[in-house]
């Protein structure tokens, strides 16, 4: 328990150590409105497989249509169930100003029975976005870090997914897609923490450099600024705005707990108000023993096993601290180490602190 507290401390220490506000760039904070990507899909086929192939009946009609299109006609009511064959999703994410020529990589997963990909080969389908446009082709060998083995007697081994692989530079880019960065007088700045504070020291910032009212904070997360018509100038620009250094604002008041793994992150900006908090346990070990009773060899009778239950209570002195106006992290920290409490421990007193109105902080439990 004690190595888990020290983590925890050193945790929420280097959090306060680390915690000084730094200016960033605003590439890093902000992005620009209308630059984004774009997610592909797409149905296919994979071949070649050394029998791990799916038997799908959506599987067989693929392959039918495929075949009818290489002008091979197959006998009515035949079913071509192979076992090197099976029927793929196929997903990408298409960047933005991706150009026609351009190499994507693609993930590629099994959607039938087919228990591994491995070996095996994609063959040329077609990515479709959001419109059903086609803006990209996919083909390949795949790349399946997965492996599965199997015995005639049923056991079975599997290492990782075999039945997802990847096809680095995959699919080729067929068409572009329009984007709104070349259109207007204006670009739009969207912050990725939406922040009002953020939101004026950028246009601030973007003001000092250029000019008065060149930049107007729209809101909590957009920023407006006024930029040349010409595309060349405006990339010139863009690449000074983004190279700017800005001072964010503090981040709001937060303690997060993951329920599941017993991790607690204070942020820097939670305090305590005055409060008494009072920690102790409560241990009960029930023990079972089994004795043996051996009846004399005169008297007759037969050996028979007895249980035996010894119950044990330790109540541990229970720990009390208190905390003091504006109590800060080093506070808490300091405090949750001398009662040594255990994650869990802590997240029952960081919930009753919360529930009690001394916790200012927003208790997020993941």
């Amino acid at each position: 328990m004690k190595a888990a507290i020290t983590q925890i401390a050193l945790i929420l220490l280097g959090l306060s150590w680390g915690g000084v506000a730094q200016a960033e760039r605003l590439k890093d904070i902000a992005e620009v409105q209308g630059v984004r990507s774009n997610q592909l899909v797409g149905y296919g086929l994979v071949v070649g497989l050394s029998g791990t192939g799916d038997k799908s009946g959506f599987t067989s009609q693929t392959f039918k249509n495929m075949l009818a299109q290489f002008g091979v006609t197959l006998p009515p009511g035949l079913d071509p169930k192979s076992k090197n064959v099976a029927a793929v999703s196929i997903h990408a994410e298409l960047p933005p100003f991706a150009k026609p020529g351009q190499a994507l990589d693609i993930t590629v997963s099994s959607i039938g029975d087919s228990s591994s990909l491995r070996g095996g080969s994609l063959l040329m389908a077609p990515l479709k976005g959001a419109d059903g446009q086609v803006y990209a082709i996919a083909q390949g060998n795949l790349v399946v870090g997965g492996l599965g083995a199997e015995g005639r007697d049923g056991s079975r081994i599997t290492v990782n997914v075999p039945s997802v692989g990847r096809i680095p530079n995959g699919a080729t880019v067929e068409r572009a897609v329009p984007t709104p960065f070349a259109q207007g007088d204006h670009l739009t700045l969207n912050l990725r923490q939406p922040d009002f504070t953020t939101s004026r020291r950028v246009a601030e910032k973007i003001n000092q450099l250029l000019g008065p009212e060149v930049a107007t904070s729209l809101d909590a997360t957009s920023i407006r600024v006024r930029a040349p018509r010409d595309a060349g100038q405006r990339v010139t620009y863009l690449s000074v705005l983004e190279n700017l250094e800005v001072m964010p604002a503090a981040e709001t008041a937060k303690v997060i707990i993951n329920s599941r793994t017993g991790t607690i992150i204070i942020g820097e900006n939670v305090r305590v108000s005055p409060v008494a908090i009072t920690h102790g346990g409560l241990t009960v070990s029930i023990l079972e023993n089994l004795d043996v009773s051996q009846p004399d060899a005169l008297a007759g009778g037969d050996t028979v096993v007895t249980p035996r239950t010894g119950i044990e209570v330790d109540e541990n002195s229970g720990h009390m601290f208190t905390f003091q106006p504006g109590a800060s992290l080093n506070d808490i920290v300091e405090a949750v180490n001398q009662v040594g409490a255990a994650p869990g421990d802590l997240m029952a007193i960081l919930e009753a602190l919360k529930q009690s109105g001394a916790l200012k902080a927003e208790l997020v439990v993941i």
